[in-house]
């Protein structure tokens, strides 16, 4: 068989890899490309192969940077099956349609911004209605299963414990009367997740593809981040002001309401101080989420079961609200009392955070809490790199909020947990595909990884392709578009990261440089700049 790899490769998002076997072709995820400008500019391009002649999609979970460019998929074409757990296919059913109404919003601004300078107007990557439509292409199927696909190809799910329906794919390819085994991790869970089961071992393969999010951290201690998010919570309550939590509406946000839930019945005073706070659940995907999770109860872990049977509510306590319209969301901005205020996306760049993070990052008094990853060039990641300037809908905000970061919620494994989960193979891969991480993550896991199992590891580029069989291994050549969308993209991001700088620095100019005393200072800045127009001009020609 052959893998390509077309997303995920030296980056956390845009999971997507191409498996071609002798007769067929196959997806393992579709995943949006999320964060800096050259990854939006990829979900841009056309794929790298031909829609039609993709005969199915395997699909590791339901977040957006696995599942959501399938409706752009299935507008360009496809028209096979789109195989993943029960839950998964229920998820996908309120996130894409979702995030293809995204998609036409965002759409209209940048055609407006198109129409003022003299552009043509674009169409969206895709719409609401082809997210609605694409729907009628997903089956789902039961954890724990072997699936027949067709001759060549046997699927298995097993649980990821990484969000509600998440899934290790173990894949079997016969080819020329030989079986080769391929593994996909898709995100692993931390052990002891809130909710949901641990993830399941496996016990042999002649390759995996791993993730590596967290591959050179270590989580807090589970009890521990619990109680440092409690102290945030009243502590900024002894100050006055909110606490805002961006959080990912799928998976983060369940798992908050059940700690919650469960601290509910430590009475203690911290305790009693901390349900007297009214907590919001402001967004409308993450609302539909809880229930889906409500009604897949048999994928939970035995302590939330425990809780189920004795006629408690895992996702609920007394104080939470939830707020479905714009209206009820903008209310919540004028509330005098302090409120803890959960909302999407996790990593701020669109929905309903953004105005609470309007409303709250200039106050001191309040406090902005991250508990999930936070993707390069996201407002999400310049908050918690600790940015002290931000533009929020044309606006600049001061950062005086206090910014905390938790990693203990984190729905990935770190370092530790990965490893441990390697180690639970009785028969070694003999070549490890490292994955799903930023590129200096990437190289220190890979090393943990040869190091501490003498498994030799791939680290591949974005287009990067293998021949791959149990008793064989091979790199092709890479698909050269990919290349140079890479390359075009990477200008467009230091380009992005300029106009950042020149807007600090004419901001500096404005404030600091005031009078005669400082006219010397203003003419050095003044032939620097003169200098690198020049240069730009040049470059423009």
């Amino acid at each position: 068989m052959k893998i390509t790899f077309l997303g995920a490769a030296k980056t956390v998002t845009g999971s997507c890899f191409l498996v071609e076997t002798k007769s067929h072709k196959f997806l393992v995820d579709c995943g949006m490309f999320q964060g800096r400008a050259k990854d939006n500019e990829i979900n841009e391009e056309p794929f790298q192969f031909k829609p039609g002649e993709i005969d199915f999609v395997l699909l590791t979970h339901a977040h957006i940077d696995h599942s959501g460019r399938i409706p752009k998929l299935y507008k360009d074409g496809f028209n096979g099956e789109i195989i993943a757990t029960k839950p998964t296919v229920e998820l996908c059913g309120i996130m894409l349609p979702d995030s293809g109404h995204i998609q036409e919003t965002e759409n209209e601004w940048d055609n407006r911004k198109r129409q003022r300078a003299g552009k043509p107007p674009i169409a969206p990557l895709y719409t609401l209605q082809d997210a609605v439509d694409c729907q009628k292409l997903f089956k789902p199927v039961k954890y724990f299963e072997e699936i027949k696909i067709n001759d060549e190809v046997t699927a298995k799910f097993n649980d990821a414990g990484h969000i509600l329906g998440s899934a290790i794919i173990e894949i079997w390819i016969k080819e020329d009367g030989k079986t080769s085994k391929i593994v996909f991790t898709g995100d692993l869970g931390n052990r002891d997740m809130p909710l949901l089961r641990d993830r399941s071992l496996i016990e042999s393969t002649d390759f995996l593809v791993i993730e590596s999010t967290y591959g050179n951290k270590l989580h807090e201690d589970m009890d521990d981040k619990v109680e440092r998010f409690v102290d945030i919570i009243l502590d900024t309550i002894e100050r006055g002001g909110n606490i805002i939590i961006p959080s990912f509406a799928i998976g983060r946000t369940q798992e908050i309401i059940y700690d919650l839930n469960k601290k509910r019945y430590k009475y203690d005073e911290k305790m009693k101080k901390l349900f007297t706070i009214p907590v919001y659940i402001d967004s409308p995907l993450a609302i539909s989420a809880t229930e889906i999770f409500r009604k897949n109860i048999d994928c939970f872990d035995e302590e939330a079961q425990e809780y189920i049977k004795n006629g408690d509510n895992p996702l609920d306590f007394p104080g939470l609200q939830f707020t479905r319209t714009a209206d009820e969301s903008k209310e919540l901005n004028n509330i005098k009392q302090s409120s803890i205020i959960i909302s999407a996306s996790g990593m701020c760049d669109a929905g309903r955070i953004k105005h609470h993070l309007k409303h709250n990052l200039w106050r001191k008094e309040s406090s902005i809490v991250f508990v999930g990853y936070q993707a390069l060039g996201t407002l999400g990641r310049r908050l918690a790199d600790g940015e002290k300037n931000v533009k929020i809908f044309g606006e600049d905000i001061s950062v005086k909020a206090k910014i905390e970061t938790i990693e203990g919620f984190s729905g990935h494994a770190d370092m530790e947990g990965l490893m441990d989960w390697i180690g639970g193979f009785k028969n070694m891969p003999c070549k490890i595909f490292v994955i799903h991480g930023e590129e200096n993550v990437i190289a220190d896991f890979s090393k943990t990884i040869s190091n501490k199992f003498n498994v030799e590891t791939v680290t591949p580029d974005l287009g990067n392709s293998y021949t791959i069989s149990a008793d064989a291994f091979s790199e092709n050549a890479s698909i050269p578009v990919v290349k140079n969308v890479k390359e075009v993209t990477d200008a467009i991001t230091l380009i992005d990261n300029l106009k950042n700088r020149f807007d600090k620095l004419s901001e500096s100019v404005k404030n600091n440089y005031k009078g005669e005393k400082d006219k010397g200072k203003i003419e050095k800045i003044n032939l620097k700049l003169k200098s690198l127009e020049e240069i730009m001009s040049e470059k423009e020609k």
